[in-house]
């Protein structure tokens, strides 16, 4: 048998194909969600930032980089289905690794394992593709695999679930593709030397545009993967342009159904117009996005190029290696595979988020500089007629953009609310906090006046919300102080006992750019627009206070309290301010307006000196509602027996006699 056929017998096969579409649609599952999303908020949640979270990531290029080069030249597991099994099943394992308490050598090591199995992963996959796609529509079955993936990726309710919660969903999507690798068959049937030589005359014609070499193909998907790469980091790391491309539930439908209808189209152009035409047509779609994403205020058209350009390139990355390429033997298919994706792939990518970190947008030369590198194949092969006819568009298209951009003044910066309240939708708080006090209901007590739905529906975008598994925010600034927030941003539980908010502390941390450090606003921006979150009308507020005043717990919760779960409440609830070696209380001591007092030693300046009825319901009430104007929070989640609880062991731990009082604060008097 003839090399020729040898190949041919490789790769024809009686499967429905069906198969290597879920393989390609969980292998970009695995690298969008969990690699790109998860994994790095995982690394927050842990707290590695900066240049240890560069040393994290730079041991995942490092895997990828290193294993794509090496699996077409090693011979271990040289079939390539048992391969393949194994290198989704280090993926499933290096994904369940990232939900344990990682520390810094851990993490390296976990990102090192992520990187090694997506690279063996990847070029086994696209080398030996034609045993899961079978002989019948390849091409059309690559555009749905990718098409379908990146649907799944902007899946509502999995795009914005926890990162643990999304790593679980990534290794199990690896484990069941285990099952899915097996459907390949092991004796395919053999294509005689005319057949294979009419399917490549066909395939031929089929890419009847110009063909560019290895090395151009090389550099033209190094310059896409780099676009797409800096502009995914800029929208990610800004507010603004995050909260106008990909937030919220319309964008991210919206997008998938883009990615899915571009790569169909880009399974179109490959057969009709060539390789050279659906990368030009991905890169205008990318540089187009691009050049608006300089602009916050033309994110949401920057949001319809860019998936659209991602997609068109996404089907031909997995398409050339894998049956486009001229390569003559499955040995030299893989080391192109290899090459494609240790420098296409992973630098190209690594190049693009320094870029974005760097410079934090896109210099439109380099735009240029790419897009030269990915025409110059057609460009000078071309007419002199049709060439110039090019040039002189171009030429007209980039005067007439430099002329809008002169002519249009730049819009007003935004305040610290403005963007405060960016942040809040780009961390997709409104997936836990509603911003609605329900009428009639206990909300109002809790929470605070409610509000007219004329006044939700003026704002911009109303922050309503859909669902509530944390305490509502629409009166927050008069029930939270600033540095209350600032803790509970940095550790939720640490303040609010069992929470299971994640940490945000990396919103407050600083950023390291090129010779200076400077500290991200995202978190005093987030502080500033919650503190505006208060009542509006003062009779309402007036209203709501006095009958804060007014409520107690009844009797019948006292009477099932005991001091001992009010203890036991007090360790949990309250010893991080009140006990001498009180996390909160050293962590914070020099920014509380008053030090929390320790109760058994005092002051206490909020409640009767002297025991009593008065002095018990004034406890069980700075317990229910905190003491606004202060840093003291309320417990309004607490049910009233709790509160009953706490205010009987708190009665028998402060002293009676002699405590220094003031008066109740009045309304007029809180800040």
């Amino acid at each position: 048998m003839t090399p020729t056929d040898q190949h041919a017998a490789a790769t024809s096969q009686p499967t429905s194909g069906w198969s290597g579409v879920a393989l390609i649609a969980i292998t970009y599952v695995y690298f969008l969600i969990f690699a790109q999303f998860a994994f790095l908020h995982r690394l927050a949640q842990l707290n590695i930032a900066d240049a240890h979270l560069k040393a994290v990531m730079a041991a995942m290029a490092l895997g990828g980089i290193l294993f794509s080069l090496l699996a077409p030249r090693t011979e271990i597991l040289a079939a390539p289905r048992p391969r393949l099994q194994l290198a989704l099943t280090l993926c499933a394992a290096a994904a369940l690794l990232t939900l344990l308490p990682l520390n810094l050598p851990a993490s390296i090591a976990a990102a090192f394992l992520i990187g090694a199995s997506l690279g063996t992963l990847t070029v086994t996959l696209v080398t030996h593709l034609r045993l899961w796609l079978g002989a019948s529509n390849p091409l059309l079955k690559v555009g749905l695999g990718t098409g379908l993936g990146y649907l799944l990726c902007n899946f509502p309710p999995l795009f914005t679930a926890s990162s643990a919660t999304q790593s679980l969903t990534a290794a199990i999507l690896c484990l069941a593709a285990v099952f899915v690798a097996s459907a390949s068959s092991s004796q395919p049937a053999v294509l005689s030397t005319e057949a294979v030589r009419s399917h490549r005359s066909a395939q031929r014609r089929a890419l009847q545009s110009i063909t560019p070499t290895f090395p151009q193909v090389l550099l033209a998907f190094t310059a896409l993967i780099w676009l797409d790469s800096a502009a995914f980091f800029i929208i990610q790391s800004t507010p603004a342009l995050k909260s106008g491309t990909w937030q919220g539930t319309a964008h991210l439908y919206l997008n998938g159904t883009l990615h899915l209808v571009a790569a169909l189209a880009s399974v179109y152009l490959l057969r009709r117009k060539g390789l050279s035409a659906t990368l030009a047509a991905a890169l205008f779609a990318l540089a187009a996005a691009c050049f608006l994403l300089l602009d916050p205020h033309r994110a949401l058209l920057a949001s319809l190029f860019y998936p659209v350009g991602v997609s068109l390139y996404s089907v031909a990355l997995v398409a050339y290696p894998a049956f486009l390429s001229p390569a003559q033997t499955l040995a030299q298919r893989a080391r192109q595979a290899g090459l494609l994706y240790a420098i296409g792939g992973w630098c190209g990518s690594a190049m693009g988020i320094g870029m974005g970190q760097n410079l934090g947008h896109i210099p439109p030369l380099f735009v240029l500089f790419a897009a030269a590198l990915i025409l110059a194949p057609q460009l000078l092969q071309t007419r002199r007629r049709e060439l110039l006819a090019t040039a002189a568009v171009l030429l007209v298209a980039a005067a007439a953009w430099s002329a809008q951009r002169a002519l249009t003044s730049a819009p007003p910066p935004l305040t610290q609310i403005q963007r405060g309240r960016r942040v809040y939708i780009s961390e997709g708080c409104i997936n836990c906090h509603s911003q609605y006090v329900r009428p009639n209901t206990p909300d109002v007590l809790l929470w605070g006046p409610t509000q007219t739905l004329a006044s939700l529906r003026a704002e911009q975008p109303p922050l309503i919300g859909n669902r509530r598994q944390g305490p509502d925010l629409s009166q927050v600034g008069s029930r939270r102080s600033p540095l209350w927030l600032r803790a509970h941003f940095y550790s939720p539980p640490q303040v609010s006992h069992d929470s299971i908010m994640p940490s945000y502390a990396y919103l407050f941390r600083t950023q390291q750019g090129t010779g200076s450090h400077a500290a991200d606003t995202r978190g005093d921006d987030l502080i500033a627009y919650l503190q505006t979150l208060r009542p509006q009308d003062p009779d309402q507020d007036l209203a709501h206070l006095l009958a804060q005043r007014s409520w107690q717990p009844s009797p019948a919760d006292y009477a099932t309290a005991t001091a001992a779960h009010g203890e036991q409440l007090f360790t949990a609830e309250c010893a991080t301010c009140h006990a001498a070696n009180g996390a909160t209380r050293n962590q914070w001591r020099t920014s509380f307006r008053r030090l929390p007092p320790i109760p058994a030693i005092g002051p206490l300046l909020d409640i009767p000196s002297q025991p009593g009825t008065p002095r018990r319901d004034r406890l069980a009430q700075i317990i229910k509602f905190g003491i606004p104007g202060t840093d003291m929070p309320g417990h309004e989640y607490l049910p009233d027996a709790d509160v009953a609880s706490l205010t009987l062991w708190l009665q028998q731990i402060i002293p009676h006699p002699n405590s220094p009082s003031i008066r109740p604060i009045p309304h007029g008097d809180i800040q």
